[in-house]
């Protein structure tokens, strides 16, 4: 105890907070709210409608000749109207329910969401030597060296609280839709597991950090095109890394319920699944659970297989123009480093616009489908994949 006071840093802690500040309510909160309308203004482009357009208030209702428009380009409010329509629903309970838990399912949903963004790297580094701090601050709320591990261990507990809300609805169609969540989630976080075991053997540790350093300097897990990435061994990893990314890409989608996986609330058969319930911000709750998830897992795909916050050819474009995009520990420009976060985040944006355009293309498995391809097909080929990029590291050894 005496040792954690003695290197207590101010500046560490006020970093630390304005860090959860700033990820949670300032970027993660806005990206779900967006990703909400993205959806809707995505979707509209595939079935050729229109969406949501423009948002405002109708004042026509009092007498007035002309409603108040607000944000009236593209309808960029909608998501306050939708904020602002959870909020003002009647949050109402039956009577049936076990209230407790009831109460406690939509909290245990996306608690784990937000904790798990605490470990994702989201840049590399600020110097803030204009406003007096010396030391530059790492862009990653927790830097720890078992990275993935804490993701799988706090998101595996995301699906309590879908089972808690269905049992506790004390309905059918809920207890159905958890029933099927616990069996779909239990069967593709081992293939989401395994899957990943061929990224960390050629990187070598599990820190999330380190290995968007590497990427920058060496080429993305999948793009290797700079660097170390150049090599013959390299580009022979990349079978067993492609294949790491098509079952991580697909069980990340059966582990955030998302189209074609989302047999826990298809509303075709089970009404709304296990928030049938649920009205008001509990609902929302939910909704904020399984986009913050979403968030979550797109940053983690683009961090082991995209290289995270690194600008693509990152080490070419400071020699051709002069200005320094990589990174280099303690000599990272602010700029550089606020160019970083902005990757980050527009790969991961980039990412959640794919996860919309499946959903609104493909349609959803067949519940014996879904586990027949977990237990059948995934396990079995990410198993594979493992003892493959054993093979090729033990025949072509990275240098």
């Amino acid at each position: 105890m005496e040792l954690f006071l003695a290197n207590l840093n101010l500046t560490f802690l006020i970093a630390s907070v304005v860090k959860v500040i700033f990820l949670t309510f300032m970027v993660i909160m806005p990206m779900v709210a967006y990703s909400v309308y993205a959806e809707r203004r995505v979707s509209a482009v595939i079935q050729d409608r229109v969406g949501p357009n423009r948002v405002g208030m109708p004042l026509t209702l009092l007498g007035f000749k002309k409603d108040l428009q607000i944000f009236g380009i593209g309808g960029l409010a909608q998501p306050l109207a939708d904020g602002l329509k959870f909020i003002l629903k009647e949050d109402f309970t039956p009577r049936h329910v076990n209230t407790f838990y009831y109460w406690l399912a939509p909290c245990l949903t996306i608690v784990p969401a937000l904790l798990t963004a605490a470990v994702m790297p989201f840049g590399s580094e600020l110097n803030l030597d204009v406003l007096g701090v010396a030391q530059p601050i790492k862009m990653v709320i927790a830097d720890l060296n078992v990275g993935p591990l804490f993701i799988f261990a706090i998101s595996s507990l995301g699906v309590y609280g879908i089972v808690i809300a269905g049992w506790a609805s004390n309905s059918k169609y809920p207890f159905l839709g958890g029933v099927r969540s616990s069996a779909q989630m239990i069967s593709y976080e081992l293939s989401l597991g395994l899957s990943i075991v061929p990224v960390l053997m050629i990187f070598g540790e599990l820190n999330l950090s380190k290995m968007s350093i590497y990427q920058d300097a060496n080429g993305w897990l999948l793009l290797p095109l700079w660097g170390d990435g150049l090599s013959a061994s390299r580009w022979i990893l990349l079978i067993p890394v492609a294949i790491s990314f098509l079952v991580f890409t697909i069980s990340m989608f059966a582990e955030t319920n998302r189209v074609p996986f989302d047999l826990p609330e298809c509303e075709t058969e089970l009404v709304a699944g296990y928030h049938t319930e649920y009205s008001s911000m509990k609902f929302a709750l939910f909704f904020l659970g399984e986009y913050a998830a979403m968030i979550v897992g797109s940053g983690l795909c683009v961090t082991l297989f995209l290289g995270g916050w690194s600008i693509p050819f990152a080490p070419l474009l400071s020699k051709l123009t002069g200005f320094q995009f990589h990174f280099e520990a303690g000599h990272t420009p602010l700029l550089t480093g606020l160019l970083h976060i902005g990757t980050f985040f527009a790969k991961v944006f980039a990412f959640i616009i794919f996860f919309i355009w499946v959903r609104w293309t493909l349609p959803r498995f067949r519940f014996d489908q879904l586990m027949k391809l977990g237990w059948l097909v995934f396990f079995e080929l990410a198993l594979a994949n493992v003892f493959l990029t054993a093979l090729l590291l033990w025949l072509v050894p990275l240098k």
